[in-house]
């Protein structure tokens, strides 16, 4: 009998309830978006990554997860370290932040292609002047580039010399001395990628280059990409719980506005119910179940919203907004939807069973 009088409640005020349904739907989506951004990034990072092909990254001592690295390595140490033994390959990587999330690398061009196999052009070639840039594929649709066409970068402009398959390091590729000369670090680099010539040999190769440059962060790259993690990424933790409370809060608002209008609507046909015998605790449930099903609805639409983000982010921003589908998150947002629309229609819901049938009846 509950859920006739529920599914009769939410078909009879379709308006009400599509718009209740949308607004729950709008913090899900929200949640979903913002923890599919913050895995997207990781994922695009660790990929990036292993796209060098390289088995050992170094850092300098003053680096640190998840935050973009100080070109501040002397460049020569990349030498020194191709003389330790089982190192088959070294070079160093300056980087230069263009906006965001989103850095310009600068490359050895002749030692990273050995790295990493070299790049797959769609478009052009490679640098062949101080004014070329190459960009992947993902670049270039966000800033609508191609081979041959100029690109603002830094207050100058820039050749675009090629269209590069994505997943290798970064997304803009400059030569080294050119990205030293942007920051004023000549002779210095970012990091450093080494390739060893057995991954068995990687964990002896480490102890030798921690012996050769105490204080230096060196990690295995598989080591490193399971420390890039959300809860490493400064500050990305508390954002995210900021905006789950704020979901919370939309939520409840959406779910007691509704139901408050909805009792407000519905006030003889409490009291009918109350005068056929109906309890306090048959109206709170009636009214609960009500808010639950529109926290079911605003989930499952939110969901969908999540989808659509997605893909306008996929062909508006691809290269700096990187989102991921994380269906783990469902559960957890539907759940956080529909207990804070509850929660919300509690206190209508005991307003409602507190009326007084003889009122209620009378009322116009």
């Amino acid at each position: 009998m509950i859920a006739t009088l529920v599914s009769t409640n939410l078909r009879q005020r379709p308006v009400r309830t599509a718009l209740s349904i949308l607004l729950i739907a709008v913090p899900v989506a929200l949640m979903l978006t913002l923890v599919g951004l913050s895995h997207g990034f990781v994922n695009d990072s660790a990929r990036r990554m292993r796209g060098v092909g390289a088995d050992i990254i170094v850092r300098s001592p003053d680096s640190s997860i998840g935050t973009l690295t100080l070109n501040s390595i002397p460049q020569k140490v990349a030498d020194r370290l191709e003389q330790v033994a089982h190192v088959t390959l070294a070079t160093g990587v300056a980087s230069h932040l263009v906006s965001g999330w989103t850095t310009a690398c600068g490359i050895d061009v002749e030692k990273f292609e050995r790295m990493s196999g070299g790049f797959v052009f769609r478009e052009g070639h490679s640098f062949q002047n101080p004014d070329d840039v190459l960009l992947d594929t993902y670049y270039a649709q966000q800033v609508h580039a191609g081979a041959g066409s100029k690109l603002k970068l830094f207050n100058r402009e820039w050749n675009v010399a090629g269209i590069v398959e994505p997943g290798k390091l970064a997304h803009i590729f400059m030569p080294l001395a050119v990205v030293q000369e942007l920051d004023g670090t000549f002779g210095k680099v970012g990091q450093i990628y080494v390739a060893v010539d057995d991954p068995a040999n990687t964990a002896a190769v480490i102890d030798s280059i921690k012996a050769l440059l105490p204080g230096y962060h060196v990690y295995a790259l598989d080591e490193l990409v399971s420390l890039t993690s959300v809860d490493n990424v400064p500050f990305l933790r508390p954002f995210l719980n900021v905006v789950i409370g704020v979901a919370v809060l939309i939520g409840a608002a959406v779910a007691s506005l509704s139901m408050y209008m909805a009792i407000q609507q519905r006030t003889r046909e409490i009291g009918i119910l109350k005068s056929l015998g109906a309890s306090k605790l048959l109206v709170l449930k009636i009214i609960l179940l009500e808010a639950l099903f529109l926290g079911l609805g605003g989930s499952i639409l939110g969901i969908g919203f999540s989808f659509l983000g997605r893909w306008l982010l996929a062909v508006l921003v691809p290269a700096s907004l990187p989102q991921a589908i994380v269906p783990e998150w469902w559960p957890i947002a539907g759940a956080i939807a529909m207990a804070a629309a509850v929660l919300g229609a509690l206190y209508p819901g005991m307003l409602a069973a507190r009326q007084d049938p003889i009122e209620a009846l009378a009322y116009e």
